[in-house]
């Protein structure tokens, strides 16, 4: 009975702290808003009372305004509404990229290479509009109209649509194809609702034409939902094969588990990262890693293994909560140390990493004896203390790095060269090349088209540099090539082309295709 006693006050002792701190907080909210020297508003005080308590915590609890949390769950809820472009600006003027097939613009009639300038009758064009609020008004409730005045190339007046808005589709995985006779290759760029279905379908076409062994490309791969990345592992594992189990103080520990109808569990998988794939990535390539069921390539992953869960208030605004922590099957937390309210220098790890040497040398990173861990069913030795460390390191190559390149892609004179180049040769570059292997094999940036590029350049205060411009020569012919690849085709044009000079992707490619170093990776 004093045990029941005890704890009993113990819970009231702590109601009446939280309440003494709860009025304590509505008090000087109170006093703020009516006694304070100028007009404050009531809601920007509530919104920087919360960011305040969050940003002593971990560096991933945060909270959203209503628009924000909008804008942050777009890209993960796998589709929105509006009117299906792709559009980019040049000189204050909004270019249509490309069209989702079937979707609204196709069905009336826009093109590549229209110019929007009006929405709803509100001029958009030179009018140096932000590129946000455009998107802003093109979007809207399914269903409803709107207006859109298009200036397109040999025509002399405004051309007027009326554009109804559906839902429009967005896909994450990003290409599908065969990289080889046998081996089919995956791109994943961030684990939304629909990545699941996605990539199943790219499995089956790829099985088709007969894939044998898969490499996925979990580079850059920021994360998402939780739920994804289980059904992604869960293609390759076995039966009651832990992918990721978590963990906190006041949550108590839950393990997601294979069921053992994935479709691929023997065959050879590689799987890619580097230092920005992170979360739900670091999910699946720990739980591949730690059954020894595939090789990991590439660099140190970024290290973000930290639960949150979403509080979301009437106005539609939400506060993001850590909870738990990510566990790989073997133990290892993925997320790498922080410190509280230290946000700027967390931001910092990744530039950090490059500075010390990491993202160049192996031997750069730092492992603890204490944080050893062992795989599942082999015993390798590999080691926990944030991110998910490569079984085959992948070094940064900065030769063909150079400050000139740097300027041109900061300053985004890339885009800008394309978006004028495209507008110009696109009907004569379909064609001429009917696919994008045709294009791949045929079409060779220029000198004429290098030199206009640094003309652009010299615009934008960019100095030409020949020495530093010949280092960067080939990377830069890449990306022009790759770039008119995306926007004459679409995005999986684009990583086709762009991976010819993917370091990661050639040494996954070596390491699946040689059968002595891939056995000798897992053993």
């Amino acid at each position: 009975m004093a045990i029941v006693a005890l704890s009993m006050v113990v819970e009231i002792q702590a109601k009446n702290s939280r309440t003494a701190n709860m009025k304590k907080l509505m008090n000087a909210e109170f006093a703020i808003s009516e006694f304070y020297v100028d007009s404050v508003s009531d809601d920007k005080l509530v919104e920087d009372a919360i960011r305040g308590m969050l940003d002593k915590l971990d560096p991933h609890s945060s909270y959203t305004t209503a628009e924000e949390t909008q804008e942050l769950q777009q890209p993960l809820q796998g589709k929105f509404s509006g009117i299906g472009i792709s559009f980019n600006m040049k000189e204050d003027t909004l270019y249509v990229i490309s069209l989702i097939s079937g979707g609204p613009s196709e069905r009336v009639g826009l093109r590549p290479g229209d110019r929007i300038v009006s929405v709803n009758d509100t001029t958009v064009a030179g009018v140096k509009m932000k590129t946000n609020d455009i998107r802003k008004r093109l979007m809207g409730k399914k269903g409803t109209l709107v207006r859109v005045g298009v200036k397109r190339p040999g025509v002399a007046d405004v051309i007027m649509f009326g554009i109804t808005r559906d839902e429009i589709p967005i896909y994450s995985v990003d290409a599908s194809y065969m990289v080889d006779s046998k081996t089919g290759y995956v791109r994943i760029s961030r684990f939304a609702e629909a990545t699941a279905d996605e990539f199943a379908e790219a499995f089956e076409k790829l099985k088709k034409q007969g894939m044998k062994q898969l490499i996925l490309d979990l580079s850059d791969n920021g994360g998402g939902y939780l739920n994804t990345a289980v059904e992604i592992a869960n293609w390759f594992l076995q039966a009651g094969e832990t992918i990721v189990y978590t963990e906190g103080n006041r949550s108590p520990r839950y393990d997601a588990t294979a069921n053992g109808r994935g479709k691929f569990k023997d065959g050879k998988i590689v799987v890619l990262v580097n230092q920005n794939s992170a979360s739900a990535s670091e999910i699946v390539a720990g739980a591949i890693q730690d059954w020894d069921r595939g090789v990991v390539v590439g660099r140190r992953t970024f290290g973000k293994g930290l639960v949150q869960r979403q509080f979301g208030f009437e106005d539609g605004s939400m506060m993001r909560l850590t909870t738990a922590r990510y566990y790989t099957p073997s133990g290892r937390c993925i997320q790498k140390p922080y410190k509280l309210g230290a946000k700027e220098d967390y931001a910092r790890d990744v530039y950090n990493r490059y500075k010390d040497g990491e993202l160049m040398h192996a031997d750069s990173i730092h492992v603890a004896d204490s944080l050893r861990f062992k795989t599942m069913k082999t015993g390798r030795v590999i080691y926990g203390g944030g991110g998910i460390i490569p079984d085959v390191f992948v070094p940064v190559d900065t030769t063909e790095y150079s400050e000139y390149y740097g300027k041109l892609n900061t300053k985004g004179v890339f885009i800008q060269y394309i978006l004028g180049y495209v507008d110009v040769h696109r009907d004569e570059i379909k064609s001429k090349y009917a696919d994008v292997a045709a294009f791949d094999k045929g079409f060779v940036v220029t000198d004429e088209m290098l030199k206009d590029l640094i003309a652009m350049g010299e615009k934008e205060d960019i100095k030409y540099d020949e020495s530093q411009f010949n280092t960067s020569k080939a990377v830069i012919e890449l990306i022009l090539k790759s770039l008119i690849a995306r926007d004459v085709y679409d995005q999986e044009a684009f990583t086709i082309i762009y991976n010819r000079r993917n370091d990661l992707l050639k040494e996954g490619l070596r390491v699946i295709n040689d059968d002595e170093l891939y056995k000798k990776m897992l053993q």
